[in-house]
């Protein structure tokens, strides 16, 4: 590293697990990078119901124009030609060869494979000049390895049916969750966030038109080149795209969908996220996100730019629905250690949990942990390693990391719904009828649920994680307390299953016009 050039800050990547380097990446290649800013002024201190317009937040804390003039000095210095520049979302693309970009940020960029999947991989660390230092916050696109996994699980058409096995339309679960039924969501948008997969218009007419629901409104949004791409195969990432469309419009049929479609890679995740928040285009009330990985699969500047965009969305009144994970409290990990799932664990969300519910004649029977064992399926859940305990959790009774580490850290969920596969939910994808379930259903649950009480509010719920961390909103819950997800069991309260436990939506609502 040169004297006047500095180390850029949680940058450092290692090799990813089951990786095979290929060699060398192509220096003539074209690459789009994606680069993160900072603020120019710091966010002002939430306050349920005070929110700031998009174009208000782009001219109070987007990027400033002197720091977007010094990176486009820096483009030009390595022959980067910037392509886009969006000061709300505090994002610059710059265009170049492999060459000139690995050279403007010393990265050491190969191509390597994991299962015949071949990507742009970058080990190590990356550093940028030293007056940048501050100003860049992040780069994104070098690195095209999978960063996440859709979080659903499609129940075996040949599994054994054990006792208190079912499946339900949405609506139905929607009904046992007792939901607000005077509104159906008018007025208000759900943004979706996929990495993958797609939809077709004839599966969404088939599914509402058995439910003697109108199709809503579905838009689909090109972030980064991604599309609106059906595989024929319901158990690829088209799954999850039916899934969360599916379960969204559903409960809330007057809302109007917005899915963001990006590649699977860590620039494209970020894209898509920092799109829906900032889209003035659509408006959008409530994002639904059910992608993750494990904490230890993510650099720190990603986490950090992540949580960054979430906190924008906190100042605009945008509510953040995340999938906990599907694999448990290892989050899918082989090391013996206990790790959540990003960006569940930003505290600066609604992390979403799941459990196994049997419900008949519209009343609920009994609502357990999800736990089918190590093949089966899990909820994620437990303690970050990353974010500190936020302020909202200091009562909450959220224990320390059971790693050697004794972090004390965001405790994970903060809610939860329904998950299991063996009591999931009907939908309709590739022009089948299936039944899914996992966490990825969660999110777009409470993203409707969401819409509900925004409707019936007549204002945005906004970060709803300050306000049912108080005591008197336990009401609004109702708590689980039988089953566990590995390292941690259901308890009394709060627990690092299923966080609160499943919405009473009618109580929620009762509590939120107080």
């Amino acid at each position: 590293m040169s004297s006047n050039r500095v180390a850029l800050r949680g940058s450092r990547i290692g090799l990813p697990r089951g990786a095979r380097v290929a060699g060398p990446a192509d220096p003539e290649q074209a690459m789009r990078i994606t680069l993160m800013l900072r603020r120019r002024a710091p966010l002002p201190v939430p306050s349920p119901g005070h929110y700031l317009s998009r174009e208000e937040f782009a001219r109070r804390h987007g990027a400033g124009p002197e720091d977007v003039e010094s990176v486009r000095r820096f483009a030009a210095r390595h022959n980067l030609q910037v392509v886009d520049v969006h000061p709300g979302r505090r994002s610059m693309t710059l265009l170049g060869r492999v060459a000139d970009v690995a050279q403007a940020f010393e990265a050491n960029l190969q191509t390597a494979t994991i299962d015949s999947h071949y990507f742009r991989l970058r080990t190590g660390e990356l550093t940028i000049p030293a007056d940048l230092e501050g100003i860049i916050g992040g780069v994104f696109g070098l690195d095209t390895r999978p960063q996440a996994r859709a979080h659903f699980r499609t129940r075996p058409a040949i599994r054994a049916r054990a006792a208190g096995d079912t499946s339900y339309n949405p609506p139905a679960v929607a009904a046992l969750y007792r939901f607000p039924s005077a509104g159906n969501g008018a007025g208000q948008t759900i943004g979706i966030i996929e990495l993958g997969g797609g939809y077709n218009d004839s599966d969404l007419t088939a599914f509402f038109s058995a439910l003697n629901l109108p199709v809503p409104s579905v838009t689909s949004v090109s972030v980064d080149g991604g599309s609106n791409q059906p595989s024929g195969d319901p158990n690829s990432a088209d799954g999850e795209v039916g899934l969360d469309i599916e379960v969204a419009g559903a409960i809330a049929p007057g809302a109007s969908i917005v899915v963001y479609f990006a590649g699977n890679t860590s620039q494209g995740f970020l894209d898509a996220i920092t799109t829906a928040i900032h889209d003035q285009a659509h408006n959008v009330n409530v994002i639904s996100i059910s992608w993750g990985g494990p904490e230890p699969t993510w650099t720190q500047q990603a986490m950090q730019s992540y949580d960054q965009a979430f906190q924008d969305a906190q100042a605009l009144g945008v509510t953040i629905c995340v999938a906990a994970g599907d694999n448990g409290s290892s989050d899918g990990e082989t090391d013996g250690n206990a790790y959540v799932d990003f960006p569940a664990s930003s505290p600066n969300v609604l992390a979403c949990g799941g459990t196994r519910l049997a419900g008949s004649n519209g009343t609920i029977q009994s609502e357990t942990v999800w736990n089918d064992g190590a093949d089966g399926g899990a909820t994620g859940g437990g303690v970050s390693e990353t974010f500190p305990l936020p302020s909202y959790q200091t009562s909450a009774g959220v224990p320390v990391s059971v790693n050697a580490s004794r972090f004390a850290g965001r405790g994970v969920p903060d809610v939860a719904g329904d998950a299991d596969p063996a009591t999931g939910y009907e939908i309709t994808v590739d022009g089948q009828s299936i039944v899914v379930g996992g966490t990825s259903a969660v999110a777009p649950l409470w993203a409707a649920l969401v819409a509900l009480l925004n409707q019936q509010l007549g204002k945005p719920v906004g970060f709803l994680n300050p306000q049912i961390y108080a005591p008197a909103a336990q009401s609004g819950f109702r708590d689980i307390t039988s089953g566990n997800n590995g390292a941690y069991s259901a308890a009394s309260g709060w627990d690092a299953c299923t966080g609160w436990g499943s919405p009473i939506g009618t109580a929620l609502l009762a509590f939120l016009q107080k």
